[in-house]
């Protein structure tokens, strides 16, 4: 049996004025979309943060693919677990200059190819990302989170601020990553999308698992 993607042993971060995760112990599996759910202040943001190295735990272990984190570089642990935010962070500059904060060597043709990937047209490289619409900003940061070539993909509610038709984008290339290989680590709130893209869930409840 393949080892968890992410393993979490009796981890605590502290909080105020109690634990954003309290002794949680839990194991995310190796494949397919893993919908992080729960109430609001459950933990779920922290959890994701955890799997990023964006937070370092008080207590406990957090494993990658059987391996304790704290062991890993963490520049090239970034690199293969790419992590799109809630909000989508547009620097200055073009489409394409924003592709290339991950991948500066990337060609005009990458940039269009990933831009794609993302379902957005490749001629969007040369637009300013300041002038996209929120759904399209949102696609273009998966498209640079693509850009590292990653193993796995951490998804901090991507659709919460974006109508039906932008989400129900997302929630396709979700579905197409997993299918392709790589695993999707996806926090939500919505469960009618849990149900639509969700092959495991694991809720939180007060910072631990519910």
């Amino acid at each position: 049996m393949p080892s968890p993607l992410f393993a979490f042993c009796d981890v605590t971060v502290p909080g105020h004025p109690r634990a954003r995760l309290d002794a949680l112990t839990a194991e995310i599996p190796a494949a397919g979309v893993t919908a992080i759910d729960g109430p609001s202040g459950a933990g779920k943001s922290t959890l994701l943060r955890l799997c990023n190295a964006l937070e370092v735990p008080a207590r406990g272990t957090v494993s990658f693919r059987g391996l304790p984190l704290a062991d890993r570089d963490v520049l090239a642990h970034r690199r293969e677990v790419a992590m799109v935010f809630q909000a989508p962070l547009a620097f200055p500059g073009s489409v394409a200059d924003n592709v290339r904060v991950a991948a500066p060597r990337a060609s005009d043709d990458d940039v269009a190819a990933l831009l794609e990937r993302a379902a957005l047209p490749g001629a969007f490289a040369e637009r300013r990302a300041d002038e996209l619409s929120g759904g399209e900003q949102q696609r273009m940061c998966l498209a640079r989170a693509l850009a590292t070539a990653p193993r796995v993909v951490l998804a901090d509610e991507p659709t919460s601020a974006l109508d039906a038709d932008a989400a129900a984008l997302l929630e396709r290339l979700v579905c197409e990553l997993a299918a392709g290989g790589v695993p999707v680590v996806l926090v939500t709130h919505d469960a009618a999308q849990r149900g639509r893209v969700a092959d495991h869930v694991l809720r939180l409840v007060d910072g631990t698992l519910a």
